[in-house]
């Protein structure tokens, strides 16, 4: 069984569109943070610093199943569905109270932004990311 991440998030009143629901774009922001919740804090909680070198996002890929209107936090899990030498895919669900509103996908590229090129994943990134990996 895969480990999820699972992150609650503030809906702010920002997000929110003329129609009244979080606007579509702002879904990315929701799962961004996320995703730094697990790259950059608990990363570092557990020893690993590496990622905070860098990061890209080479693609997104989300999937609107309703409207999320403002009010409580959301739930996101997330989980790496793909584990490349250089890349890995981020999946995300989103719950607004309890039930499941969007899912999502990233691919993310460890980065060198000192130097300006891709990396591969170091053996103690594998080791981070493993227990969430989709089996």
């Amino acid at each position: 069984m895969t480990d999820r991440f699972t992150y609650d998030v503030a809906v702010r009143w920002s997000d929110m569109d003329a129609y009244g629901h979080v606007n579509n774009a702002r879904f990315l922001t929701l799962y961004e943070e996320a995703r730094v919740a697990l790259f950059f804090t608990a990363a570092r909680a557990a020893g690993l610093t590496t990622f905070e070198e860098g990061i890209v996002i080479s693609r997104h890929e989300v999937d609107y199943l309703r409207p999320v209107d403002y009010g409580e936090n959301v739930r996101i899990e997330l989980w790496i569905s793909q584990l490349r030498a250089a890349s890995f895919t981020v999946s995300y669900e989103l719950f607004d109270d309890g039930v499941l509103a969007s899912r999502a996908k990233s691919v993310c590229v460890p980065y060198k932004l000192a130097e300006g090129f891709p990396r591969r994943l170091t053996d103690a990134e594998r080791n981070f990311l493993t227990p969430y990996r989709e089996a």
